[in-house]
């Protein structure tokens, strides 16, 4: 019976406890890793192929470089495939805010290593000029707001599209929501990305060019032929989780989770 002082009704039940997935945490984990680990490497080094592309018809030749980052970056949308197909947008949606307050995290330590004095020893072998040199867009916010602006985008216009392509496809033909929201999501991505970054002086703006072709087409070339292992490992996680999630009645905001946590 419940007790005066506490007036709970004696047929009150607790609500049921979320479900819990077995692999959600890990591919949370994972695709932090490789978002983070890819932006330290877009400051750190741009990589050249030593050849262009194009340069017939009367389209001039792009040169193909890359910044650092282009390498692992884009498998972040391969886990963010795999976590809107699989769990769905808003457990894709609770990823990327993690991410985006990882990242947001690693550019206030950056900034703080950046202003705080050098000991003499690491002076005197590499000193402040090396770290701005290498690590100056960490540290001074122009590689981190030009990723968050362009992560936060590119991410959620991929799990967008995505979710409600399964809807309309009834769950058929995954490569053609995997390959068609990487297309949309990685293009606002490095528009967005190598922009800012030029814009705040991280990249110069005479490699915009180059920067923004080379990353596109790089990025949704490794898309598809990741496609194969895409699919393989969708199947197996579905299987193991004994889930596949259709956004049926999902707001697909960025936002919504603030009104379904109040309202």
């Amino acid at each position: 019976m419940a007790s005066p002082l506490c007036p709970v009704p004696e047929r009150a039940v607790s609500p049921p406890p979320a479900r819990q997935y077995r692999y959600l945490d890990l591919i949370m984990a994972f695709f932090v890793a490789v978002l983070l680990i890819s932006n330290i490497a877009s400051s750190a080094k741009i990589v050249d192929l030593g050849f262009s592309i194009f340069g017939v018809f009367g389209i001039p030749p792009v040169r193909m470089a890359f910044d650092g980052g282009t390498l692992l970056f884009p498998l972040s949308y391969v886990f963010g495939d795999l976590l809107t197909e699989v769990y769905g947008f808003r457990a894709s949606r609770r990823v990327i805010w993690t991410g985006f307050a990882v990242l947001a995290l690693s550019w206030a330590v950056f900034f703080l290593l950046r202003i705080l004095p050098g000991e003499a020893s690491w002076e005197a072998y590499a000193g402040s000029t090396a770290f701005d040199a290498i690590l100056g867009g960490m540290s001074s916010g122009g590689i981190v707001l030009a990723s968050l602006v362009g992560y936060w985008m590119g991410e959620f216009s991929n799990a967008a599209v995505l979710s409600r392509l399964k809807l309309l496809m009834q769950g058929r033909m995954l490569w053609v929501r995997t390959i068609g929201s990487t297309l949309v999501g990685e293009l606002v991505d490095t528009l967005v990305f190598v922009s800012i970054a030029s814009l705040t002086g991280v990249f110069r703006w005479e490699l915009f060019g180059t920067l923004v072709v080379t990353n596109y087409l790089f990025k949704c070339t490794l898309e598809v032929l990741l496609t194969p292992l895409t699919y393989l490992a969708t199947y197996t996680l579905k299987r193991a989780e004994g889930v596949d999630t259709y956004d049926v009645g999902v707001t697909l905001s960025p936002f919504a989770f603030i009104k379904e946590k109040t309202g």
